[in-house]
């Protein structure tokens, strides 16, 4: 796919962004079956796209090898339904091998994370996203957090780059979000994308709502697509008694959970994903697995999700 067919596709779609777990098998080793049946499931359930091998699907933790037959199976798993966007990231050289190996699996195109380790400036970051850019024919979503975080200034740059079409956030500074949305809007007018990529990204949507930024990744529409799907659907409709009964129920709930471990914006949803039936198996270190307990309460977390489904019928 070019840029253009990619970003009409994500520019205003019927359901959330899926953000897959990767399954792993009694040995800890890759289950491309269960992996399948994963995205599958998320894709027959309503979501807009698969971002395979992102941070909830432990990027970090897979070898190139794995990630390229990763990347493969949820290509073949979606058969083209929906755009498949795969990660890459480290150094500037593995920033590039792993771009070309999801060319090479059929991605549809690419969240760059952010650069191994490194505190880079901005000249040093725009150099790095080019070259990453250059690399393949996919279109490119960048992802702001931790030590890649850009001025309104960068971002234009980024928005005038060939092959570059979004940036995803995971800072959480509103006030820089809306000082880079309105300098490429006067300095850069396109189709230029933009997420809300913090962790369960729905606690926070309506104030990004509010900068004109509808897109956002939904870790929770791994275990509980229908919670998601409900509340995808109220911020569609301005439904905001929807979405504050769901923030207020559910997500909340949900987002101090996962602040009880370092980790569990991945190791609870994974742990999510196994409440439900299929087992994807445990994270892989450094990671480590949710407490018996939080498990538990995990559990009756989801159960009141449901029941305000229910309630609202």
């Amino acid at each position: 796919m070019t840029p253009s067919p990619l970003a009409a596709r994500l520019t205003a779609p019927r359901g959330p962004l899926f953000f897959p777990v990767t399954a792993y098998g009694p040995g800890g080793e890759v289950d491309l079956d269960v992996y399948r049946a994963h995205v599958r499931q998320g894709v027959r359930a309503g979501a807009a796209a698969v971002f395979a091998c992102c941070g909830t699907g432990e990027f970090h933790a897979l070898t190139p090898e794995e990630f390229q037959d990763c990347v493969r199976a949820a290509v073949e798993a979606t058969a083209g339904r929906v755009p498949v966007v795969a990660g890459a990231g480290y150094g500037t050289a593995l920033a590039v091998r792993y771009a070309r190996l999801a060319e090479e699996a059929g991605a549809d195109g690419l969240l760059a994370m952010p650069p191994y380790l490194v505190l880079a400036g901005q000249e040093g970051l725009l150099r790095h996203y080019r070259e990453v850019a250059a690399a393949t024919a996919l279109p490119v979503i960048v992802y702001q957090r931790d030590n890649a975080v850009f001025s309104p200034r960068a971002v234009v740059e980024l928005a005038r780059t060939k092959g570059i079409v979004g940036l995803k956030d995971g800072l959480g500074d509103l006030d820089l979000m809306q000082r880079i949305v309105s300098a490429v809007r006067t300095e850069a007018p396109g189709d230029f994308l933009y997420f809300n990529g913090l962790p369960t990204a729905e606690q926070t949507q309506l104030a990004y709502r509010g900068l004109g930024v509808t897109l956002y990744s939904s870790a929770v529409f791994c275990f509980v697509p229908e919670i998601a799907l409900a509340f995808h659907e109220a911020l569609r409709t301005g439904d905001d008694a929807t979405a504050h009964r769901l923030l207020d129920g559910f997500y909340r709930p949900f987002t101090e959970l996962r602040a009880q471990g370092r980790g569990y914006a991945v190791a609870l949803v994974k742990a999510g994903v196994r409440l439900g039936g299929l087992d994807v198996g445990e994270v892989r270190p450094p990671l480590h697995e949710p407490a018996g307990d939080h498990v538990k309460r995990l559990a009756e977390v989801i159960e009141r999700g449901y029941a305000l489904l229910e309630e609202a019928r």
